[in-house]
């Protein structure tokens, strides 16, 4: 064997630490099944800490039922032991029931621990860059990092690296971006401020209510009923500054300390997350408009006079990118209909929140009947390898449909399905597509999901 090229193998190879790939691998190895899991930063949590995706949205319905349960549920309640989050909260924009705050680095460590306890093997500072492929299966995928080159033999493949990679690099059908121009939902380089006046910013809505974003009645935020989580709008200051980024209003989340706020507002476009010249274009203008939005919100909002920049995430935040054609693709009919299916997985109450790729705005729906929609286990399994599924954000769905699917704990919850499938087919010596989604439904219910 040529020494400079090392050999692992597992029974479940998990391609990608963000919410998906981390609750894949815990459910894969609490299963039984071997288990190495793929990360190529130094550090878990994907979008949630290398983007600063903050708070997760939704655990709940419109209506307040909770549809999230299993793995996920499960982090959030060790959290709270560990003080790294309130818990579900009230969202005061209302856009969605809940939010859910959480310390990025308490998550960090958490993940890690759940994981060693699963018994996986976490290999971070480490790139997929080739897919060995015989026939139908998967044999191998192939890292580069520090080590030099590392093939992982597995038997079967779960691609949670958010982009497709592995489907993309194994020579499955993918898709990218809208059907009509391939133009993808406007990337956003998260930033966080400490020093803000959260209460300025309380009374400035109750003294103008117009002027924001809000579905949750400003009496509960008036009486303190309800703590101010999220803030959407601002619309004076905004139009009056002219702030040379495409979009219509501010928001931020309040936390997790009680002088901090997340900035979610910059707005890169017409750029691809899986073009390495785009996509450093993209963190090049993200960057700047970090910059003019934090001197926008010092001298034109209230609260933030004396605030300043404490954080950027490491990269940019991607909503969309590739993602598998797989046996089945969830669409907007699905969604907004509140669908569900006989091989459902997972469930979903969050809304259709999709940012245009090329204008201001965002286009929502809201979910009819339940107020929640199921994801049918055929989004999760790739056309072409046969050993190869997918979970969260690259699962099979439509330009719209994925404008839901894509949130943090909808990841999880298709990472937990991906992860018990995959440790199932290795059990049975089957195909992904062969595995009984009936069982699979009654295996996740039993570890606290809610199918």
């Amino acid at each position: 064997m040529d020494s400079r090229k090392r050999i692992m193998e597992a029974d479940v190879v998990v391609i990608g630490a963000g919410p998906a790939g981390i609750a894949a691998a815990i459910a894969a190895g609490r299963q039984g099944a071997s288990v190495i899991l793929i990360e190529r930063y130094g550090f878990v949590g994907g979008m949630s800490t290398a983007a600063g995706v903050y708070p997760w949205m939704t655990f709940h319905t419109q209506q307040g039922e909770r549809v999230i349960g299993g793995i996920a549920q499960e982090i959030v309640e060790r959290l709270m032991e560990r003080g790294g989050s309130p818990g579900h909260l009230r969202d005061t924009v209302g856009f969605v029931h809940t939010l859910t705050p959480y310390h990025p680095e308490i998550y960090k460590v958490l993940a890690v621990d759940m994981l060693r306890e699963a018994g996986v093997k976490l290999v971070s500072h480490s790139f997929v860059d080739e897919v060995g492929r015989e026939g139908e299966y998967i044999q191998s995928v192939t890292l580069t990092g520090k080590s030099g080159r590392i093939k992982v033999d597995g038997k079967m493949f779960v691609d949670a690296s958010g982009d497709a990679d592995v489907a993309y690099l194994a020579g499955a059908p993918t898709l990218q971006g809208r059907e009509s121009d391939g133009l993808s939902q406007p990337m956003t380089m998260k930033f966080r401020m400490r020093g803000v006046d959260v209460e300025a910013i309380r009374k400035a809505m109750l003294a103008d209510p117009d002027n924001f974003y809000h579905k949750t009645p400003f009496a509960e935020l008036e009486k303190e009923l309800i703590p101010l989580t999220g803030v959407s709008g601002f619309y004076k200051e905004w139009k009056a500054a002219e702030v040379p980024i495409n979009r219509d209003q501010v928001l931020l989340f309040i936390g997790p300390e009680k002088d901090e706020v997340l900035i979610n507002c910059t707005r890169v476009q017409g750029l691809s997350a899986t073009d390495v010249e785009e996509l450093t274009l993209a963190e090049e203008e993200g960057r700047k408009q970090v910059l003019m939005m934090a001197e926008f919100l010092k001298s034109q909002v209230p609260g933030f006079a004396e605030a300043s920049i404490s954080s950027v995430a490491p990269q940019i935040g991607i909503r969309e990118s590739r993602r598998i054609d797989g046996l089945y693709r969830l669409t907007m009919e699905d969604v907004v209909t509140g669908r569900h299916f006989e091989d459902g997985i997972a469930r979903s109450g969050y809304p259709v929140d999709l940012h245009d790729p090329s204008g201001k705005g965002i286009m929502e729906a809201t979910i009819e009947n339940d107020g929640s929609y199921s994801i049918p286990y055929r989004c999760l399994v790739a056309r072409g390898p046969v050993n190869l599924l997918a979970a969260g954000r690259c699962i099979s769905t439509t330009h719209e449909a994925l404008a839901t699917t894509r949130l943090t704990p909808s990841c999880m919850a298709t990472g937990e399905a991906a992860g018990t499938a995959a440790a199932l087919a290795c059990k049975a010596g089957i195909t992904a597509a062969e595995v009984d989604a009936s069982q699979l439904r009654e295996m996740l219910y039993a570890q606290g999901a809610i199918v």
